[in-house]
C-alpha cells in the first residue's frame, strides 16, 4: 500500500496490525478511533488526515513518522503519496470533467472509463477540492453547479463503493440522513400521484398532493441548517465550492415549490405536472451528494469540537420531520477560558459562562447612561426588529436572539464572511453595498419585500466612528405588516 493523507486508518491498521498499539502510544488522541462505539462509526471512514487534524499534528510530519515506524517494525521501505502526484491526479480528474463539460453529457460511458482505468481510488474531498479549483480558475459557480449532474455520473460508481458510517443519533450527521429518508419517501409519493396523470387523476388527488407538498417543503428547514450550520464549518477548513454551488441548487428546489404551489392554487395542470418531475429530480438528486459527498468529506474534515458546535446551534434553525436523538455522547477535549486582557481582542466563552460579577455588576460607560452585559443582551434580544452586525472584515460578529426571528440564524455563521451568508444569486447586492459603505458613497440601503403574507422591511446602515471611519454594516429587519394598517390615533391604554 502507499501512505497518503487519505489512507484511512483502518486499511493501515489491516495491514499493520501493530498500529493499534502504536497510535495512541504516539499521540494520546488516538486512543479516541480504538474504542467500540468509534470503531463502529466514524472509524470506518477515518483517514490519515482526518486523524491528524483531531491531534493537530502536521500531516507530512505523521504520515513521515508512521513510514519509519513501519520499517523500523517490519523493514519494509513503504512508498508515499506525495503532495505533487496527488496533484496530478486532480488536474487528471480535471480533465475529465472538462471534456465531459465540452461534451454536453454526451460521452459519460467513455468518462467513466477513463476514470476507472486512470483515478480508481478518488475521495469526496478531492471532489470538492477541484470543484474549488475550478472556481479560482474562473468557472463560475452558474457553471459549477450545472456540471454537477455530470460530475455525478462520472463518479457515481465509485462513490457507491465507498464506506459510509451509520452515526450515532444525535451526531447532526445522523440527524441529516434520518430526514433524507423521510424526504425520499415524500418524494416518490408525490412523484406517484404526479406523473403521467392525467387532469382527472390530479383534480381527485388535488387534497393529498397538496399535502405532500407542503411536507416536501419542510426541506428547507434541512437546507438552511446545512446553510448556517454546516457551511461555516466547512468553509473555515477551505472548503467553499461544494456550499456555493449546494446552496445554488437550494433555491431552484424553493423555486420548484413555490411555482408547484402556484400551479395548484391555480389549479394550472400542465405547469403542475411539467414541473414536478423537475422538483423530486432536484431534491433526490441532492440527497445522493449529501449522502456520497457532502457529509463523508465534512466528517473527513471537521473535528469532534466542530460537531458538538454545530449540534449545539441546530436547535435554533429546527428540524423536518424528525427528532435529533440523544444517544451520541461525544468526547472533546475542548476547554473554554477566559482572557481579561483587552489588547488580545478575543472572544472566549458564552455570555452565560462569565462570574455574575462581570454581567451583572460592573456597568459599561456608553455614550449616554451606563448599562451592563445583562442589561444590553436583555435590551438586544427584545427589540421588537432583528438585527445583525457585520464588522468592517465583511465578518458577521453578532445578530439579534429575539423570540420570533424573520430570517433563520444559528450561532454556525459567527465569524462567517457575510458574503458566504447570502444566496449566491444575491451575494453581488451585498457586494454593491459593502462597497458604497467603504468608499464613503452612501450610508444606508433599504429593502421590502412580502414573505408568507408578511411585509418585511430590511434597512442597512453604514457603521462609523468619530472620525468617519467604516466599522461595520447594521442589518435591521422588521415585520411592518401591522404598522401598514394603523390609522387614525390611539391615545389610551387598551389591553383588553
Amino acid at each position: 500500500m502507499l501512505l497518503s493523507p487519505k489512507t484511512k486508518v483502518e486499511e493501515l491498521i489491516k495491514t499493520y496490525p501493530f498500529m493499534e498499539k502504536f497510535l495512541p502510544a504516539y499521540n494520546s488522541h488516538f486512543e479516541k478511533l480504538f474504542n467500540p462505539k468509534a470503531r463502529a462509526t466514524i472509524g470506518k471512514i477515518a483517514t490519515l488526515q482526518m486523524a491528524a487534524i483531531n491531534a493537530s499534528l502536521d500531516i507530512n510530519v505523521f504520515i513521515s513518522d508512521l513510514k519509519q515506524a513501519i520499517k523500523d517494525k517490519t523493514g519494509e521501505d513503504i512508498g508515499v503519496l506525495s503532495p505533487k502526484d496527488i496533484g496530478k491526479r486532480a488536474k487528471r480528474i480535471k480533465q475529465i470533467l472538462a471534456d465531459l463539460h465540452a461534451s454536453d453529457g454526451k460521452n459519460v460511458e467513455e468518462m467513466q472509463k477513463r476514470f476507472a482505468e486512470e483515478i480508481k481510488d478518488v475521495s469526496p474531498t478531492e471532489i470538492a477540492d477541484i470543484e474549488r479549483q475550478m472556481i479560482a480558475d474562473g468557472v463560475s459557480e452558474a457553471e459549477i453547479t450545472s456540471m454537477c449532474d455530470l460530475h455525478v455520473a462520472v463518479f457515481r460508481q465509485s462513490l457507491d463503493e465507498q464506506d459510509t458510517p451509520d452515526m450515532q443519533p444525535g451526531h447532526p450527521v445522523h440527524t441529516f440522513r434520518a430526514e433524507n429518508r423521510e424526504f425520499e419517501k415524500l418524494a416518490r409519493r408525490f412523484s406517484l400521484l404526479t406523473r403521467d396523470a392525467d387532469e382527472k387523476s390530479l383534480n381527485e388527488h388535488i387534497n393529498d398532493i397538496k399535502d405532500l407538498l407542503n411536507a416536501l417543503a419542510k426541506i428547507d428547514i434541512h437546507y438552511t441548517r446545512k446553510e448556517n450550520q454546516l457551511f461555516p464549518y466547512l468553509e473555515k477548513h477551505d472548503v467553499h465550492g461544494p456550499p456555493q454551488v449546494m446552496w445554488t441548487i437550494h433555491d431552484q428546489v424553493r423555486d420548484h415549490i413555490k411555482a408547484l404551489r402556484t400551479a395548484l392554487d391555480n389549479a394550472n395542470f400542465a405547469e403542475l405536472t411539467e414541473r414536478a418531475p423537475k422538483l423530486i429530480g432536484a431534491v433526490l438528486d441532492m440527497i445522493y451528494k449529501e449522502e456520497q459527498i457532502l457529509y463523508p468529506m465534512a466528517l473527513e474534515k471537521l473535528s469532534e469540537e466542530e460537531w458538538v458546535e454545530i449540534r449545539n446551534g441546530e436547535s435554533e434553525i429546527g428540524y423536518a420531520l424528525v427528532s435529533p436523538g440523544n444517544e451520541w455522547k461525544p468526547e472533546t477535549d475542548k476547554k473554554q477560558k477566559l482572557v481579561l486582557d483587552a489588547n488580545q481582542g478575543e472572544e472566549i466563552m458564552d455570555l452565560k459562562d462569565l462570574p455574575d460579577t462581570l454581567t451583572k455588576n460592573i456597568r459599561l460607560p456608553l455614550d449616554v447612561g451606563k448599562l451592563t452585559l445583562e442589561q444590553i443582551n436583555i435590551m438586544l434580544k427584545h427589540l421588537p426588529i432583528d438585527i445583525s452586525f457585520v464588522d468592517e472584515n465583511d465578518e458577521l460578529r453578532y445578530y439579534s436572539g429575539t423570540a420570533e426571528r424573520i430570517f433563520p440564524r444559528s450561532p454556525g455563521v459567527i465569524g462567517r464572511k457575510v458574503q458566504n451568508c447570502h444566496p449566491p444569486k444575491s451575494v453581488h447586492i451585498v457586494e454593491k453595498i459593502l462597497a458604497a459603505f467603504k468608499a464613503g458613497e452612501k450610508d444606508t440601503a433599504e429593502f421590502w419585500i412580502e414573505i408568507g403574507g408578511k411585509f418585511i422591511h430590511i434597512r442597512y446602515f453604514a457603521m462609523r466612528d468619530k472620525e468617519g471611519n467604516y466599522k461595520g454594516t447594521l442589518e435591521v429587519s422588521q415585520d411592518v405588516s401591522s404598522i401598514r394598517k394603523l390609522e387614525g390615533q390611539n391615545r389610551l391604554l387598551d389591553w383588553e
